[in-house]
């Protein structure tokens, strides 16, 4: 049975998805954010709605993330996404987080993490709107990292690592 080879986005329409977002709208920043955080370190959408600002390593340029079986890794952040996790950080100064949501680096306007089905929707919307006509989802975004590393040069072991892959086998998919 051969495997499907997963979606991936081209850099432009990954700019073109970005240049979509309404900057000027109250969640503009933290969706530019988001996205921006899901595609330079490559993460599952639960690692991105649950990710902590406790675990933001910004001046030193790398984010701790728990992945699957609450394995926790080290992932390069690039400089766009700080930048962008600047501007949302000033905007989510102004919403109140619900109790034992503190930590939480994106929430909705209630105070809450955000749920994996309203990235997806975000993800779809934008998607649409940029014009880019591939099915993707969130795990578009992290497929798109993997393999614009690997043509990039970068090591398979190395995008293993960043990924959380427990197998080579698993990220050997990209080649």
């Amino acid at each position: 049975i051969g495997m499907r080879l997963p979606e991936v986005l081209t850099l432009e329409e990954i700019d073109a998805v970005m240049s979509v977002i309404d900057l000027s709208s109250p969640q503009g920043h933290r969706n530019r954010a988001m996205l921006e955080v899901l595609y330079s370190c490559g993460l599952r959408v639960s690692e991105l709605v649950n990710l902590q600002i406790s675990n933001l390593y910004l001046k030193e340029e790398y984010i701790s993330v728990v992945g699957k079986g609450d394995k926790q890794r080290i992932v390069p952040i690039s400089r766009c996404a700080i930048k962008e996790i600047g501007y949302w950080m000033q905007d989510r100064a102004f919403i109140t987080p619900k109790a034992g949501e503190e930590d939480v680096l994106f929430l909705n306007r209630r105070g809450t993490r955000l749920t994996r089905n309203m990235v997806f929707l975000l993800v779809k919307q934008y998607a649409e709107m940029a014009g880019v006509r591939k099915c993707i989802s969130p795990h578009t975004f992290r497929h798109s990292f993997a393999t614009h590393l690997l043509e990039g040069g970068a090591n398979l072991r190395a995008i293993q690592e960043m990924l959380g892959h427990k197998s080579i086998l698993t990220t050997e998919i990209y080649t």
